[in-house]
């Protein structure tokens, strides 16, 4: 298998982008397309789950077809499937394993469901400079934060999570309070340019008690009380929820480095591309002689590449799904996972 080029198909489903990514053994990436579904869901305010399923029914398989061709790859050139089985929403998860079976059987072929949170830590292993193992991991997204220990691929420990709402949550509620509408966190950082540093002064929750766990949902309301008292300066506001929600998290993983002892972190999920957060985590690691790692913009959001690469590696280690059944697990936890 050592020389035989492997070529894994990712298929992400989970929530609401559809994405294809095509990853070979020799070649690296050699495709990725993505179809968001913000334009879909913004009038509903969030993600809407039946409408989310529906429309990845029809955007799948075109994608597919589309990073076929521009790679040149033929269907018959691939030689395993990777969907998202979890974590995510039951029905969009569906879509992608459907396909990513059916597919599998009509070729020949195994297929596996991936978690989509390792996606998540594995892609900035796909940019040239790529961080070693093994690393602390901050994994932040709209329905997720978690702070990880990783020895290795499939070897997770997890050092701490959010009590309630994840930090992209708190940033879309957040944003949704200062009526920015859905997605909200992207609009609240940009909002948060324009706002005047120190003009309020938000908690940073759980930093004053040891631990590396968070909360985010007292800090939403701190937002909302601030608003309602000073309806008329949400720039400032957003800066002051920015501000305290990236403290948070450099605080925890400054800890989180200390506490491993590693010298490497891997900041990866939505919340990644927030540059604010960058900044900080750029500014601590520097202090404390440790390198910091992220997915290109590019894969920061949910999409295929991240699930082929997760995929190729299971593959690697001769994983696959039994019998081409179509699992997925909704709710999942990354200490399940076999290592590699």
């Amino acid at each position: 298998m050592a020389n035989k080029n492997l070529i894994t198909l990712g298929i992400e489903s989970s929530c609401d982008e559809t994405g294809i990514g095509i990853y070979s053994s020799k070649k690296g990436l050699i495709s990725h397309k993505l179809f968001s579904q913000v334009d879909l869901h913004a009038e509903y305010g969030g993600v809407v789950p039946e409408l989310a399923s529906r429309d990845h029914i029809q955007r799948a398989l075109p994608l597919i077809k589309e990073a076929l061709s521009d790679s040149h790859i033929q269907l018959k050139d691939l030689t395993g499937i990777a969907y998202t089985a979890g974590p995510g929403l039951s029905g969009a998860l569906l879509v992608g394993g459907s396909i990513a079976q059916s597919l599998a059987w009509g070729l020949g072929i195994p297929a596996l469901g991936v978690h989509h949170m390792e996606g998540h830590l594995l892609a900035p292993l796909l940019e040239v400079d790529k961080p070693q193992f093994p690393f602390v991991a901050l994994l932040v997204s709209g329905g997720h934060t978690l702070l990880v220990e990783v020895t290795r691929i499939g070897e997770y420990k997890i050092l701490g999570e959010s009590l309630d709402d994840a930090v992209g949550e708190a940033f879309d509620k957040t944003a949704k309070i200062l009526g920015l509408g859905y997605p909200g966190g992207p609009a609240l950082a940009k909002l948060a340019t324009k706002g005047v540093k120190d003009r309020f002064i938000f908690p940073r929750p759980m930093t004053d008690r040891p631990g590396l766990d968070f909360s985010f949902s007292g800090l939403k309301t701190f937002a909302k009380n601030t608003f309602i008292e000073f309806p008329n300066e949400k720039e400032d506001i957003a800066k002051a929820f920015e501000v305290a929600a990236t403290e948070t998290l450099t605080i925890k993983c400054s800890r989180a480095l200390k506490y491993t002892g590693f010298k490497t972190l891997v900041v990866a999920g939505g919340v990644s591309a927030n540059l604010s957060l960058r900044k900080s985590l750029n500014e601590m690691t520097e202090k404390l002689g440790s390198n910091v790692f992220y997915p290109a913009l590019d894969f920061c959001t949910d999409n295929g590449a991240m699930i082929a690469l997760a995929g190729h590696y299971r593959f690697l280690a001769g994983q696959t799904n039994d019998h081409y059944e179509i699992s997925i697990k909704p709710r999942w936890s990354l200490e399940e996972l076999q290592p590699v």
